[in-house]
Protein backbone atom coordinates (compact mmCIF):
# COMPACT_ATOMS: atom_id res chain seq x y z
CA UNK A 1 0.00 0.00 0.00
CA UNK A 2 1.13 3.57 -0.61
CA UNK A 3 1.27 5.84 2.42
CA UNK A 4 0.92 9.60 2.04
CA UNK A 5 3.98 11.77 2.56
CA UNK A 6 4.09 13.38 5.99
CA UNK A 7 6.08 16.31 7.32
CA UNK A 8 5.56 15.91 11.08
CA UNK A 9 4.60 12.73 12.87
CA UNK A 10 4.13 11.45 16.39
CA UNK A 11 5.53 7.98 17.03
CA UNK A 12 3.76 6.06 19.80
CA UNK A 13 5.54 3.03 21.23
CA UNK A 14 4.32 0.66 23.88
CA UNK A 15 6.65 0.26 26.82
CA UNK A 16 6.77 -3.48 26.11
CA UNK A 17 8.68 -2.76 22.89
CA UNK A 18 11.67 -1.62 24.95
CA UNK A 19 11.85 -4.97 26.76
CA UNK A 20 13.20 -6.68 23.65
CA UNK A 21 13.12 -10.41 24.31
CA UNK A 22 12.99 -9.88 28.06
CA UNK A 23 10.04 -10.06 30.42
CA UNK A 24 10.60 -6.79 32.23
CA UNK A 25 12.56 -3.55 32.14
CA UNK A 26 14.58 -1.88 29.39
CA UNK A 27 16.82 -3.65 26.87
CA UNK A 28 19.62 -1.30 25.69
CA UNK A 29 20.05 -3.13 22.37
CA UNK A 30 16.36 -2.70 21.55
CA UNK A 31 16.51 0.98 22.46
CA UNK A 32 19.49 1.37 20.11
CA UNK A 33 17.68 -0.39 17.26
CA UNK A 34 14.58 1.76 17.64
CA UNK A 35 16.75 4.88 17.91
CA UNK A 36 18.48 4.04 14.62
CA UNK A 37 15.11 3.72 12.90
CA UNK A 38 13.98 7.05 14.34
CA UNK A 39 17.23 8.61 13.12
CA UNK A 40 16.63 7.24 9.62
CA UNK A 41 13.14 8.74 9.63
CA UNK A 42 14.43 12.07 10.89
CA UNK A 43 17.21 12.12 8.29
CA UNK A 44 14.56 11.75 5.58
CA UNK A 45 13.30 15.21 6.53
CA UNK A 46 10.57 14.36 9.03
CA UNK A 47 9.92 16.29 12.22
CA UNK A 48 9.35 13.69 14.94
CA UNK A 49 7.94 13.62 18.44
CA UNK A 50 7.40 10.50 20.53
CA UNK A 51 5.31 9.04 23.33
CA UNK A 52 6.46 5.82 25.01
CA UNK A 53 4.23 3.82 27.33
CA UNK A 54 5.36 2.41 30.66
CA UNK A 55 4.03 -1.14 30.62
CA UNK A 56 7.51 -2.68 30.71
CA UNK A 57 7.97 -1.20 34.19
CA UNK A 58 4.55 -0.50 35.70
CA UNK A 59 1.05 -0.39 34.25
CA UNK A 60 -1.53 1.64 36.12
CA UNK A 61 -4.52 -0.57 35.27
CA UNK A 62 -2.65 -3.69 36.33
CA UNK A 63 -1.62 -2.04 39.58
CA UNK A 64 -5.21 -1.02 40.29
CA UNK A 65 -6.35 -4.59 39.66
CA UNK A 66 -3.87 -5.75 42.30
CA UNK A 67 -5.29 -3.41 44.91
CA UNK A 68 -3.53 -0.08 44.40
CA UNK A 69 -5.66 3.04 44.40
CA UNK A 70 -6.30 3.73 40.70
CA UNK A 71 -5.08 7.32 40.76
CA UNK A 72 -1.90 6.37 42.62
CA UNK A 73 -1.30 3.46 40.25
CA UNK A 74 -1.69 5.74 37.25
CA UNK A 75 0.82 8.21 38.68
CA UNK A 76 3.27 5.34 39.18
CA UNK A 77 2.75 4.39 35.54
CA UNK A 78 3.43 7.97 34.48
CA UNK A 79 6.77 7.89 36.30
CA UNK A 80 7.60 4.69 34.41
CA UNK A 81 7.10 6.54 31.12
CA UNK A 82 9.66 9.13 32.22
CA UNK A 83 12.22 6.37 32.73
CA UNK A 84 11.50 5.04 29.25
CA UNK A 85 11.72 8.50 27.70
CA UNK A 86 15.12 9.05 29.33
CA UNK A 87 16.29 5.66 28.05
CA UNK A 88 15.25 6.55 24.50
CA UNK A 89 16.83 9.99 24.85
CA UNK A 90 20.11 8.35 25.81
CA UNK A 91 19.93 5.93 22.87
CA UNK A 92 19.14 8.71 20.40
CA UNK A 93 21.82 11.09 21.60
CA UNK A 94 24.47 8.33 21.49
CA UNK A 95 23.95 8.21 17.71
CA UNK A 96 23.94 11.99 17.28
CA UNK A 97 20.24 12.84 17.41
CA UNK A 98 19.42 15.98 19.42
CA UNK A 99 16.48 15.37 21.75
CA UNK A 100 14.42 16.95 24.48
CA UNK A 101 12.29 15.17 27.06
CA UNK A 102 9.24 17.10 28.24
CA UNK A 103 7.27 15.82 31.20
CA UNK A 104 3.66 16.61 32.04
CA UNK A 105 4.68 16.19 35.70
CA UNK A 106 7.34 18.81 36.44
CA UNK A 107 10.72 17.33 37.41
CA UNK A 108 13.23 20.00 36.51
CA UNK A 109 16.27 17.98 37.56
CA UNK A 110 15.86 15.47 34.73
CA UNK A 111 13.78 17.05 31.96
CA UNK A 112 11.83 20.05 30.77
CA UNK A 113 8.21 20.72 31.71
CA UNK A 114 5.74 20.23 28.90
CA UNK A 115 5.28 23.54 27.07
CA UNK A 116 3.54 23.25 23.71
CA UNK A 117 5.21 26.13 21.90
CA UNK A 118 8.66 25.16 23.19
CA UNK A 119 8.10 21.61 21.93
CA UNK A 120 7.11 22.94 18.51
CA UNK A 121 10.23 25.07 18.40
CA UNK A 122 12.43 22.08 19.28
CA UNK A 123 10.98 20.12 16.36
CA UNK A 124 11.44 23.04 14.00
CA UNK A 125 15.13 23.00 15.00
CA UNK A 126 15.39 19.32 14.13
CA UNK A 127 15.21 17.87 17.62
CA UNK A 128 13.20 14.78 18.54
CA UNK A 129 10.85 15.59 21.41
CA UNK A 130 9.80 12.81 23.80
CA UNK A 131 6.64 13.51 25.76
CA UNK A 132 6.70 11.79 29.17
CA UNK A 133 4.38 11.35 32.15
CA UNK A 134 1.25 10.98 30.06
CA UNK A 135 -1.19 13.84 30.33
CA UNK A 136 -0.12 14.45 33.91
CA UNK A 137 -3.54 13.24 35.07
CA UNK A 138 -4.76 9.80 36.17
CA UNK A 139 -7.38 7.78 34.25
CA UNK A 140 -5.86 8.65 30.85
CA UNK A 141 -3.76 6.19 28.85
CA UNK A 142 -0.60 6.93 26.90
CA UNK A 143 -2.66 6.25 23.76
CA UNK A 144 -4.80 9.23 24.68
CA UNK A 145 -1.64 11.21 25.46
CA UNK A 146 -0.29 10.38 22.00
CA UNK A 147 -3.50 11.54 20.30
CA UNK A 148 -3.58 14.72 22.41
CA UNK A 149 0.05 15.62 21.73
CA UNK A 150 -0.35 14.82 18.02
CA UNK A 151 -3.24 17.28 17.89
CA UNK A 152 -1.38 19.93 19.87
CA UNK A 153 1.74 19.58 17.72
CA UNK A 154 -0.37 19.65 14.54
CA UNK A 155 1.11 16.35 13.42
CA UNK A 156 0.20 14.95 10.02
CA UNK A 157 -0.15 11.42 11.39
CA UNK A 158 0.17 9.28 14.50
CA UNK A 159 2.30 6.16 13.96
CA UNK A 160 1.59 3.43 16.49
CA UNK A 161 4.32 0.79 16.72
CA UNK A 162 2.96 -2.51 18.02
CA UNK A 163 3.78 -6.23 17.92
CA UNK A 164 1.42 -6.89 14.96
CA UNK A 165 1.52 -5.57 11.39
CA UNK A 166 -1.79 -3.74 11.43
CA UNK A 167 -5.39 -3.97 12.59
CA UNK A 168 -7.24 -7.29 12.35
CA UNK A 169 -10.88 -8.28 12.78
CA UNK A 170 -9.73 -10.74 15.48
CA UNK A 171 -6.56 -11.44 17.44
CA UNK A 172 -4.17 -12.88 14.80
CA UNK A 173 -2.18 -14.63 17.53
CA UNK A 174 -5.28 -16.62 18.49
CA UNK A 175 -7.26 -16.76 15.24
CA UNK A 176 -5.15 -17.88 12.24
CA UNK A 177 -7.86 -16.79 9.78
CA UNK A 178 -8.05 -13.23 11.13
CA UNK A 179 -8.30 -10.62 8.38
CA UNK A 180 -5.97 -7.63 8.29
CA UNK A 181 -7.34 -4.29 7.09
CA UNK A 182 -5.35 -1.98 4.80
CA UNK A 183 -7.55 1.01 5.67
CA UNK A 184 -10.29 1.63 8.18
CA UNK A 185 -12.62 4.43 9.12
CA UNK A 186 -12.45 5.78 12.68
CA UNK A 187 -16.15 5.10 13.23
CA UNK A 188 -15.73 1.47 12.13
CA UNK A 189 -12.93 1.06 14.64
CA UNK A 190 -15.11 2.48 17.42
CA UNK A 191 -18.29 0.60 16.42
CA UNK A 192 -16.52 -2.77 16.11
CA UNK A 193 -14.28 -2.15 19.15
CA UNK A 194 -11.20 -3.16 17.15
CA UNK A 195 -8.71 -2.22 19.88
CA UNK A 196 -6.46 -0.04 17.73
CA UNK A 197 -6.17 2.43 20.61
CA UNK A 198 -8.56 3.28 23.40
CA UNK A 199 -11.81 4.92 22.31
CA UNK A 200 -10.95 8.41 23.54
CA UNK A 201 -7.69 8.39 21.54
CA UNK A 202 -9.43 7.23 18.35
CA UNK A 203 -12.17 9.84 18.77
CA UNK A 204 -9.61 12.58 19.33
CA UNK A 205 -7.75 11.61 16.14
CA UNK A 206 -11.04 11.46 14.25
CA UNK A 207 -12.12 14.90 15.39
CA UNK A 208 -8.76 16.38 14.36
CA UNK A 209 -8.36 14.39 11.10
CA UNK A 210 -5.12 12.75 12.24
CA UNK A 211 -4.52 9.42 10.46
CA UNK A 212 -3.42 6.54 12.71
CA UNK A 213 -0.84 4.24 11.08
CA UNK A 214 -0.56 0.89 12.89
CA UNK A 215 2.54 -1.20 12.11
CA UNK A 216 4.91 -3.73 13.63
CA UNK A 217 7.83 -1.93 15.26
CA UNK A 218 9.44 -5.21 16.34
CA UNK A 219 10.23 -5.99 12.70
CA UNK A 220 13.65 -4.40 12.18
CA UNK A 221 13.60 -1.57 9.63
CA UNK A 222 9.83 -1.57 9.40
CA UNK A 223 9.34 2.06 10.45
CA UNK A 224 11.46 3.20 7.51
CA UNK A 225 9.61 0.92 5.11
CA UNK A 226 6.18 2.05 6.29
CA UNK A 227 7.15 5.70 6.00
CA UNK A 228 8.18 5.01 2.40
CA UNK A 229 4.86 3.28 1.71
CA UNK A 230 6.60 -0.07 1.26
CA UNK A 231 5.82 -1.80 4.56
CA UNK A 232 2.70 -3.51 5.84
CA UNK A 233 0.40 -1.39 7.98
CA UNK A 234 -3.18 -0.31 8.55
CA UNK A 235 -4.20 3.33 8.14
CA UNK A 236 -7.18 4.53 10.16
CA UNK A 237 -8.66 7.72 8.74
CA UNK A 238 -11.93 9.37 7.72
CA UNK A 239 -13.63 7.84 4.70
CA UNK A 240 -13.29 11.16 2.88
CA UNK A 241 -9.50 11.06 3.40
CA UNK A 242 -9.19 7.61 1.87
CA UNK A 243 -11.53 8.36 -1.03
Amino acid sequence: MTAPRFKRILLKLSGEVLMGQGQFGIDPDTCERVALEVKDAKDSGLEICMVVGGGNIFRGLAGAAQGFDRASADYMGMLATVMNALAMQNALEKIGVDTRVQSAIPMASVCEPYIRRRAERHMEKGRVVLFAAGTGLPFFTTDTTAALRAAEMQCDALFKGTSVDGVYDADPKKVPTAKRYDTLDYNRVLADDLKVMDASAVALCRDNNIPIVVFNIRDEGNLTRVLRGEGTSTIVQNETQSA
